[in-house]
């Protein structure tokens, strides 16, 4: 394989903690179309007997109006403050991350975190973006400094004893990035060939169980791109959404369509006694996915790498 020269990846992106006001950071206002109904149907939901004590971490709240949550204590703090607060990621390209030409923050995650906002205030630039790393999102929330996280959060029994979760709303799993034209697609196909994950990942652990394929580890998944581009390595394993962010970041790379090995259900993020709060959020994304918002936000910003748009994730409620 011809090393090839290695492109400069997307600039400014850190895990610096800063605020960023949604009312004054660049912001565009049509992908995602405000809310015309505040239904709570749930065409998705599945029932579930799962009881309280979490045998099924995407088990949540059953959704309500809005307006029959008017009382809760944390939406009227909201309302009363006038804009929502909300960790997110500024590093995670497609989800959560800095466009370093304008400055904004933008990706699937942001999107929804807006949506949250037109719903509960009437307006989807009324949130303030507070940039969070992944082992600050939950101390984030019961410290007080977020009124939700919308960053790439695996829903998890351990998780559910500190803070409360929407119902799923992305469902991610382990994947590969291969270049393209490449014939071998999934980790068992990748025998004698070098495969790289990030050191210290649940990925690069997945990976050393395949017998004959040479687990290649680096620092960063940006560093495996590295390798990748340099000829050095044959393929990258990682959840779906980073693998989705390389392969936009690299014209010759591409995550293939071959199944997860994992399933990583992703939840918005909630302190734990903000039960109001979660059961209203629940009733505006069983409306987004049911009335076609959710795949337009899918389609933005996963469809190129990741292919079209797949069914929602289904809500599981009984808790």
């Amino acid at each position: 394989m011809r090393p090839r020269p290695v492109r400069h990846l997307l600039a400014g992106m850190t895990s610096a903690l800063v605020l960023v006001s949604g009312c004054t950071a660049a912001y565009d206002p049509t992908p995602v179309p405000s809310a015309t109904t505040t239904t709570t149907s749930t065409p998705t939901a599945t029932a579930s007997s799962t009881p309280a004590a979490c045998q099924n971490a995407t088990t949540s709240y059953a959704p309500a109006s809005l307006a029959s949550q008017a009382d809760d204590p944390t939406i009227r703090a909201i309302r009363a403050r006038g804009y929502l607060r909300v960790g997110v990621s500024a590093d995670t390209l497609l989800f959560g991350a800095r466009n370093p030409l304008t400055g904004g923050i933008e990706g699937f995650d942001i999107d929804l975190a807006r949506a949250v906002a037109d719903y509960l205030l009437g307006d989807p630039t009324k949130v303030q973006l507070v940039v969070i790393t992944a082992a600050d999102r939950i101390p984030a929330l019961k410290d007080g400094r977020v009124d939700m996280v919308a960053r790439n959060m695996t829903m998890t029994c351990d998780r559910w004893k500190e803070i409360a979760f929407s119902a799923e709303y992305y469902r991610a799993g382990q994947k590969v990035l291969v270049t393209k034209g490449a014939t071998a697609v999934r980790l068992e196909e990748l025998a004698g060939k070098r495969v790289c994950a990030p050191t210290g990942t649940s990925s690069l652990t997945k990976l050393r169980t395949y017998a004959g394929v040479v687990a290649v580890p680096a620092a960063t998944h940006t560093g495996c791109l590295v390798l990748l581009q340099q000829g050095k390595i044959d393929a990258i394993t990682g959840d779906d959404t980073v693998l989705a962010g390389l392969a936009a970041q690299d014209p010759y790379a591409v995550v293939t369509t071959a199944a997860a090995v994992t399933a990583e259900p992703y939840g918005l993020g909630f302190k734990a006694d903000a039960v109001g709060l979660v059961r209203a959020v629940n009733g505006l994304l069983d409306a987004m996915k049911s009335d076609g918002r959710w795949t337009q936000i899918y389609t933005r910003w996963l469809a190129g790498p990741l292919g079209p748009a797949p069914k929602p994730p289904a809500s599981v409620y009984g808790r």
